[in-house]
């Protein structure tokens, strides 16, 4: 995973992010969501700020565990697909572009350090890339999680793959196709979710998680995951599933859902 000059990746904690904020102690890398004001929602520019970010974890041996939170109470909203259809608006930030297609789906498992992501808020739609992929979910015991795409013409194609490696598949189907919302006990159910938490309880299990994973060798945790994700390389597959949303997005029906969604009224679909 090197999308970016790793010269540069080194120097990750000098720069300028828009839509996150790092911070790097006692061998924890810190990743929050910083788009509070749009609910997290993932911009294009974000996920090439969490791509320098997991690139600066892999390559920073120092870097023995990554934690995911978000400021807000909504822990992510999904895509923002205004910006996504090129809409991007005004940003400050120093990291370039990468060349290279990045997918969310697969970053999190081409780090080769364990992740654990914090789900303090709700989490619709693409946001579930951020517990579908990370090592450990610790999730607050209120949280609702919701897959509404369905509603609005569109389909979480690479959500749901990522979910099919994690839950029985006819669940992830009928979450697919219903555009459901569960709760947290259902999403623990699932194995979507590892452990089950309160406010007042979430740091602590953070830490205790953490804490074990720091008295393990960090090089055969290393290589480990490493293996991991060689054995379920799918790389071509996510990138079918890209091609496939945005087609999605150009259907008539996509068109039709999001100005019903913004219209608060039920949508007209086209059956073309």
């Amino acid at each position: 995973m090197e999308f970016f000059n790793k010269e540069l990746v080194d120097k990750a904690l000098e720069q300028t992010f828009a839509f996150i904020q790092l911070k790097f102690e006692a061998h924890v890398l810190t990743l929050t969501l910083d788009r509070a004001e749009k609910k997290n929602a993932i911009h294009p520019q974000m996920v090439q700020e969490i791509a320098f970010a997991m690139q600066f974890a892999k390559q920073t041996n120092a870097v023995r565990a990554v934690v995911i939170n978000a400021l807000g109470d909504v822990f992510c909203a999904g895509a923002d697909l205004k910006a996504f259809m090129g809409m991007v608006g005004e940003f400050e930030s120093s990291i370039p572009k990468s060349d290279q297609e990045i997918l969310l789906g697969e970053l999190f498992n081409k780090v080769h350090k364990p992740v654990i992501s914090k789900i303090e808020g709700d989490v619709y739609a693409g946001g579930l890339f951020f517990l579908a992929g990370p090592t450990y979910v610790v999730c607050n015991d209120h949280v609702k999680l919701g897959l509404p795409e369905v509603k609005r013409g569109l389909f979480p194609f690479q959500v749901m793959a990522s979910l099919l490696e994690i839950m029985p598949k006819r669940k992830v189907i009928d979450w697919c196709i219903n555009g459901d919302t569960i709760d947290a006990n259902k999403a623990l159910e699932f194995g979507l979710v590892t452990h089950l938490t309160t406010k007042e309880t979430i740091d602590e299990t953070v830490n205790s998680i953490i804490n074990k994973l720091l008295e393990n060798s960090p090089t055969a945790i290393r290589l480990g995951l490493e293996a991991a994700d060689y054995i379920n390389k799918k790389e071509s597959e996510h990138a079918y599933l890209m091609q496939m949303l945005q087609k999605t997005i150009m259907s008539k029906d996509a068109q039709e859902g999001m100005l019903a969604f913004k219209e608060k009224r039920k949508p007209n679909w086209s059956d073309q």
